[in-house]
């Protein structure tokens, strides 16, 4: 890893379940944090913070709820705080749901019905996890995220449709 190289630090998603295995209280996650920043730095490669992407989460009245805010937020502060480029991945992706509203945002996810795949055979509603499509598109939201942050390695993004 050296001064040519970019490390994108995204957590959150499975820090902020308290029943997951994986949970982190808010203090220790800004520590892990502030240590992958340091660390990458201390190589001399160039950190990137990204909050998580949108579960896709919307309520009776087809509302997106903000599944991330607290998390999200903890790592805006450690981006302003530690100058760290940030890639709001978060708030990228809830624009997008909400364009897309609580139908057509399905096709971002897993979802499967019945049959359809081998390793889904009773079917899956997986409103965290991305259908290929769907995490191109996400993928696609770095991406824009990577040129409007104007970093050096925009200069190498190819897109599939260019």
């Amino acid at each position: 890893m050296g001064e040519d190289h970019y490390v994108f630090v995204q957590f959150g998603h499975n820090d902020e379940v308290s029943s997951k295995e994986q949970h982190t209280t808010e203090e220790q996650f800004v520590t892990n944090l502030e240590t992958f920043v340091e660390e990458t730095r201390d190589r001399g490669a160039k950190a990137v913070l990204l909050t998580p992407i949108a579960r896709r989460h919307f309520d009776e009245d087809g509302e997106l709820k903000d599944t991330h805010r607290v998390y999200s937020e903890l790592i805006r502060d450690v981006a302003r705080t530690r100058d760290v480029p940030l890639i709001d991945a978060d708030e990228r992706s809830q624009s997008l749901l909400g364009e897309l509203g609580p139908e057509r945002s399905k096709s971002l996810y897993n979802h499967l019905p019945p049959g359809e795949h081998p390793n889904y055979p009773d079917g899956v509603a997986d409103n965290t996890h991305f259908s290929e499509s769907g995490a191109r598109q996400m993928a696609e939201l770095v991406l824009d995220g990577v040129e409007a942050l104007d970093l050096e390695l925009a200069a190498h993004v190819v897109r599939d449709n260019q």
